[in-house]
């Protein structure tokens, strides 16, 4: 199958247990991220002995059993669940999420890590432990693009901290196949990822034809640290869901009014469950703010070829959830843009990826369907 037809943009495959320490450079073993029970049995993210995040094993629109499931930790409850016995072989094993693939009429699936969302800023302090844990995961990522007989197309995780260690990793990343690569959308140790200093990095990503890709995880959050306050939840806070958008469209203005994906015209990135209805919009206002912005200084920011909004549309692929009516969002800024993605098994995704997903993405049909489906993704994944 050397081009699949209909393909899940956004799912995750659960890390083993000890997938980081078998995977880690040996002599840095000691760095290792871990899930380890504790006396209650819960299972838990560790690093070097301190419990990260509650290792939760979700499905798909059952938010309230995780809650429940805390409710009992905090009143010092013993588990109801093992985390082992919590998990179908289709959550960890690429074997047979493929095989989960063929029952639900999906021809291939990005996969995402599922822990490796949540714990990239818990590690930033600590640079040697952050890239070794993140070269490990990416070693496991190559091992289930081999094993997922050619219907998983994994991706990578990425610091842009270290240029030397990311441009190895991409060079690695090329020689086993993986097509995309998760970054923060994110100033990188103060710099906007626009910045000059970071063209080594974006021309490393051409040159070993890999995509970035913005997802939700765990980076610096775009707004001030005030409007966080009071949110106890370490991730995922309310405030950072309400406004998941802003931190790809900073990222992307940015790249775009700098002059990034001028200087990059083969540079593809993806954004993925960081909603899409903000798309339309954008768009307009990249165009008209920039002109706005010629206007009053008599000269653009920087010289670019074409519209601000061509550049997004030629270079940017976005995951659209089920519930935000795919068939309006192309309507309005085109059939070349919106990628479906099912979350899958994620506690807000479907249960059943793609039946779920066209019961609700409304009338579609033709190339739009076709670009929807499949065609926008392979467009991301170069296939």
């Amino acid at each position: 199958m050397t081009e699949p037809a209909v393909i899940d943009a956004d799912s995750h495959l659960h890390e083993p247990r000890t997938m980081w320490r078998d995977y880690i450079d040996p002599g840095l073993r000691e760095l290792a991220l871990v899930i380890e029970d504790d006396e209650l049995g819960y299972s838990w993210l560790s690093w070097r002995g301190r419990r990260l995040y509650l290792a939760e094993v979700q499905s798909p629109g059952r938010a309230a059993e995780i809650g429940e499931d805390r409710q009992r930790l905090e009143r010092g409850e013993v588990a109801r669940h093992r985390y082992d016995e919590m998990l179908p072989p289709e959550y960890t094993d690429p074997i047979a999420r493929s095989d989960k693939l063929g029952q639900w009429g999906i021809d291939g699936s990005i996969v995402f890590p599922n822990f490796g969302l949540l714990w990239e800023q818990m590690l930033a302090d600590d640079p040697i432990a952050l890239c070794a844990n993140m070269g490990a995961a990416n070693r496991w990522m190559a091992d289930v693009a081999r094993s997922g007989r050619g219907r998983l197309f994994p991706v990578a995780h990425l610091t842009l901290r270290d240029r030397n260690w990311v441009i190895s990793q991409l060079r690695q990343l090329a020689a086993a196949g993986i097509k995309l690569a998760m970054v923060a959308p994110a100033p990188v140790d103060s710099k906007a990822l626009s910045h000059r200093d970071l063209d080594p990095v974006w021309a490393a990503f051409c040159e070993y034809d890999v995509a970035p890709v913005f997802h939700v995880a765990n980076f610096p959050p775009p707004l001030h640290p005030a409007w966080y306050q009071g949110d106890p939840e370490p991730v995922d806070k309310l405030m950072s869901s309400l406004f998941l958008w802003v931190a790809p469209a900073a990222a992307i203005a940015s790249m775009i009014i700098q002059g990034t994906l001028e200087r990059f015209p083969a540079l593809r990135i993806g954004v993925i469950e960081l909603t899409a209805q903000w798309v339309p919009y954008f768009l307009l206002t990249l165009d008209g703010a920039s002109d706005f912005y010629a206007a009053r200084h008599g000269r653009p920011l920087v010289p670019l070829r074409l519209r601000p909004s061509e550049y997004f549309l030629q270079h940017v692929r976005v995951g659209c959830l089920a519930y935000e009516d795919p068939a309006q969002l192309v309507g309005l800024a085109g059939e070349g843009v919106f990628m479906f993605g099912s979350d899958w098994p994620h506690a807000e995704g479907i249960a059943d990826p793609l039946g779920d997903y066209q019961r609700m993405a409304g009338n579609l049909g033709g190339s739009a369907r076709r670009a929807l489906f499949g065609g926008n993704a392979r467009w991301l994944l170069n296939n």
